[in-house]
């Protein structure tokens, strides 16, 4: 077992920083509300309108946008470690919760939208910066007016199945202010 007290842990040359850069959010949900839920996921894939806050963070694109599916990439990095060297399980519903919410996205109307209710993930295998480049995939299951359901899976860099998802997602429309 290594002592801590004889490792310099808090060294700079251990230090590391990143800075992150987004787009005023408002505006943008302004302008994706009027489109229809696949032009604004184009929209976004394309460049045409900026990634969400979160997705700069983490650091996620959105790689595929099919009616009914969308792929989000990753490339992984040591931010998003946990203390035993593996991507922190949250990056992963991360994915899997935005790929599945922007997968119903793709089949609405201008001034819909949708929340998740429920999320349940299975973890197959460890994911870390060796992994590659992770996807997540979600897909419709069943789109519904009040209630959406939909799977995803997360693939390493190898494209081996390392998390399996389904969630629940409750429509919503226009009038939603997120207060």
């Amino acid at each position: 077992m290594t002592d801590p007290t004889q490792l310099d842990l808090f060294s700079p040359a251990r230090r590391r920083e990143r800075v992150v850069d987004w787009q005023v959010p408002a505006p943008v949900a302004k302008v994706a509300m009027g489109l229809s839920g696949i032009d604004a996921m184009l929209g976004i894939r394309d460049g045409r309108l900026p990634p969400p806050p979160f997705a700069k963070l983490i650091g996620f694109i959105m790689a595929v946008v099919e009616p009914g599916r969308i792929v989000m990439e990753l490339e992984p990095r040591e931010d998003l470690e946990n203390t035993i060297g593996l991507l922190h399980g949250a990056t992963a519903a991360a994915l899997l919760d935005t790929a599945m919410g922007c997968a119903i996205s793709t089949r609405l109307e201008p001034g819909q939208g949708s929340v998740t209710l429920d999320l349940k993930m299975t973890f197959l295998r460890p994911l870390s910066v060796r992994s590659g480049l992770i996807s997540a995939e979600g897909r419709i299951i069943k789109l519904g007016r009040q209630t959406s359901y939909t799977e995803g899976f997360v693939r390493d860099g190898k494209g081996a199945l390392a998390v399996h998802a389904t969630a629940t997602f409750s429509m919503i429309g226009s009038n939603f202010t997120g207060n």
